[in-house]
């Protein structure tokens, strides 16, 4: 993201690795190469989009906002039957298939000139993407080893933030020319990066036959919804979603705490967010080495959430009266630092659970289901961390902190549950 014993508990979940061929030792640098393609038209997209949208399509920021949440609502769960349909169908060409639709519809922007277009545009292009990180996840489980998966994940997440960072200072330069041409640009870059994606996701070698159903996942029922009747699968990804509330501390709570309740100057937020994005590019295949079967990754989720709550005890302190410019900078630096690392590790033992619990004949599915907790955060995280601490203050962070010190906590007995429920069935 380090190899694990034959008896280790994520081959005995999901069964016996295929031995690699000749042809997979380049398939984690073909996914590598693959995943900074689509990520540096991502960075730029980001932080582009919003203006676009407004500025040349003419749409409301109430109406972009309402757009993407009805985008993501559909988009979301429909990553479990494209999931499944990876399963079925096999993880490659389902991929390939779904970036080209990504790009599609990315294109698809540049197009737009009402709001009902751009919903439907939006609603294409949250699917596409809810649906390849499925179906990426699937053909990288049948391209890697389970014991060096985790790295492989942590690579690929070090280069996505790299990525994007790269797109994001594109982005910059188009948003200081504040032409249409220049957002155009950023869109047509974007769409570039998801055709390139899909000519390097072709180019690798077919993953391995589809299993059998095995014992455990035929009990449960066949079809694109299985995942659902897998109990203690569902209370993980609840547990995982938890865990994620992270996600708009950084991007949404800090902000707006450091500007109206610290001493800390505005150009903090800026300073913060590049050094989680640097810590996270350097640092995250160090912090997943040791996360390599179920137990250490359930070690690594309650590890990281002891250290979230001390971050938030630490950012919750940054407001403490008599705080000078200078001291309030240096807790939030810490708060930072703690929340970077509490990331990490999470990211680590969450790829691993996530994996290593998935049956083998249905991965694509239920990384679908898993991989959900995202923008669900990403939608509902806004409004919750909002209202804990900056509606509530100081106590919202510690109430934060006990959310994450309590699903943490809990995902280590439900990892053993959900294992368990395998190793009966089988």
């Amino acid at each position: 993201m380090a190899n694990t014993s034959p008896a280790s508990p994520t081959v005995a979940a999901t069964g016996p690795a295929p031995a690699p061929t000749s042809a997979r030792p380049t398939a984690p640098r073909t996914l590598l190469l693959a995943q900074l393609s689509n990520s540096v038209g991502d960075g730029a997209f980001y932080v582009t989009s919003a203006l676009y949208f407004t500025g040349v399509v003419g749409l409301s920021a109430a109406q972009v906002g309402a757009g993407l949440a009805v985008a993501w609502a559909v988009g979301s769960p429909a990553g479990v039957p494209l999931g499944a349909l990876a399963d079925r169908r096999g993880p490659r060409g389902v991929s390939v298939l779904l970036a080209l639709v990504t790009a599609a519809a990315v294109a698809s922007f540049l197009l737009i000139g009402s709001f009902p277009a751009f919903v439907a545009a939006a609603t294409l292009y949250a699917c596409a993407q809810s649906g390849l990180a499925a179906a990426r996840q699937a053909l990288l489980a049948g391209l890697v080893a389970p014991a060096d998966r985790t790295a492989v994940l942590a690579r690929l997440q070090a280069v996505l933030n790299g990525g994007l960072a790269v797109g994001a200072a594109l982005g910059g330069l188009a948003l200081h020319a504040g032409t249409r041409e220049a957002y155009l640009a950023v869109f047509a870059l974007d769409t570039a990066g998801f055709l390139c994606c899909a000519l390097l996701l072709g180019r690798l070698p077919a993953s391995v036959t589809t299993p059998a159903p095995t014992t455990a996942t035929a009990a449960r029922g066949a079809g694109g919804t299985a995942v659902l009747r897998d109990r203690p699968y569902v209370v993980l990804t609840l547990l995982n979603a938890l865990m994620l509330l992270r996600m708009p501390v950084l991007s949404l709570a800090l902000p707006l705490w450091i500007v109206q309740r610290t001493a800390a100057p505005g150009w903090t937020v800026s300073a913060l967010f590049v050094l989680n994005t640097a810590a996270v590019t350097l640092c995250q295949v160090r912090a997943a080495r040791s996360v390599t079967d179920l137990g250490t990754a359930a070690a690594a989720v309650r590890g990281a959430g002891a250290v979230l709550c001390a971050g938030c005890v630490v950012f919750a302190a940054a407001a403490l009266p008599g705080l000078g410019t200078g001291a309030a900078v240096a807790v939030l630096v810490l708060g930072a630092v703690l929340l970077v690392v509490g990331e990490m590790r999470h990211a680590a033992g969450s790829w691993q659970l996530g994996l290593g619990l998935a049956p083998a004949d249905r991965i694509g599915q239920y990384q679908g289901f898993y991989g959900a907790g995202v923008p669900v955060a990403r939608s509902l995280g806004p409004v919750v961390v909002t209202t804990l601490l900056i509606g509530v203050g100081p106590v919202g962070w510690l109430l934060l902190g006990g959310v994450f010190v309590l699903a943490a906590a809990a995902t280590g007995p439900v990892s053993r549950w959900a294992a368990r429920t395998r190793d009966t069935a089988a």
